[in-house]
């Protein structure tokens, strides 16, 4: 480990293998800055990246938005992936098929001096790693979490994966501080995501979810979920969701990267539906986990 305690886990930095605790990156890098990035976060089951098209797709659109240019093409993007996969299965002195793992993906506007405009013709920082996967316990999927609610304060760009997180980090604590799992925040009275997951309810067994706008990040797992409910025979919907049908819900559902899928059951101290994770949670998950197989 370095000065600040970093372990030598597998990365890669502008064109380069090495390691955490030896990477370094300028002080005035954007990114460092003014935020001025995106990232991604790939799952890897069984060695093999989740949904990795699905994940590259968002991260060229989240570029795009910021006029940073992507440093790589797709297929470069999967070596640079593969590569840290099986230098993380390396410590664990695993084959990389025995891990499950999390890569994670960032690029910034680059290296330049502070000005707030975008400087044209910067290289971009590149920089990836990969760890493991932290999965809810058995006992959050067996009972469902807590969650509480709060306003939407971040900007009206959350449909771009950016690495200024100041709001999320905010909201994410507010939770920690209440002993919940999640915040859930509205917007105008209506549903737009969790601090760092996507928001879904059920009622009368449909599935609905918010709208793919500037207002959420589209999640990798909306076209998952809308193809595992076409898979179950449930209706899929995306509209905008009020704060009382969210409380009226059957099942309340939270999704990301490391969660995959979990059940809310009790949001603001009220229970969801009967309080225990429901029907329509338990086909979505076991979908959820052919899915991984099968990918």
């Amino acid at each position: 480990m370095n000065e600040y305690g970093l372990p030598a886990l597998p990365c890669y930095l502008n064109g380069a293998f090495t390691t955490l605790d030896q990477a370094k990156i300028s002080v005035m890098d954007r990114g460092f800055i003014f935020g001025d990035g995106v990232y991604e976060v790939v799952p890897v089951y069984a060695g093999k990246p989740f949904r990795f098209a699905q994940h590259m797709a968002r991260l060229a659109r989240s570029l795009t938005e910021l006029r940073i240019p992507n440093p790589m093409t797709e297929q470069e993007w999967r070596g640079v992936v593969d590569h840290l996969v099986t230098a993380y299965a390396k410590t664990l002195d695993k084959p990389a098929t025995d891990t499950d793992q999390l890569v994670y993906i960032q690029v910034t506007r680059g290296v330049a001096m502070r000005d707030h405009a975008m400087v044209p013709g910067l290289q971009p920082t590149v920089f990836a790693t990969s760890n493991k996967i932290t999965p809810p316990p058995a006992a959050d999927r067996a009972a469902g979490v807590k969650c509480i609610t709060a306003d939407d304060f971040r900007w009206k760009k959350a449909h771009i994966k950016a690495v200024s997180l100041l709001g999320a980090v905010m909201s994410r604590q507010m939770s920690v501080d209440a002993g919940a799992a999640e915040t859930i925040m509205f917007r105008d009275g209506f549903l737009s995501e969790g601090a760092s997951a996507n928001v879904w309810i059920v009622k009368d067994g449909v599935v609905l979810g918010a709208p793919k706008d500037n207002l959420v990040l589209e999640g990798i797992r909306y076209g998952l979920l809308e193809q595992l409910c076409a898979d179950a025979g449930l209706q899929f919907e995306l509209r905008r969701i009020s704060r009382d049908e969210v409380f009226a819900a059957d099942e309340v559902l939270l999704s990301n990267a490391s969660k995959e899928l979990l059940a809310v059951t009790q949001l603001d101290g009220k229970p969801i539906g009967n309080g225990r994770p429901g029907p329509i949670y338990d086909k979505l998950y076991a979908g959820y986990q052919r899915a991984k197989q099968s990918s």
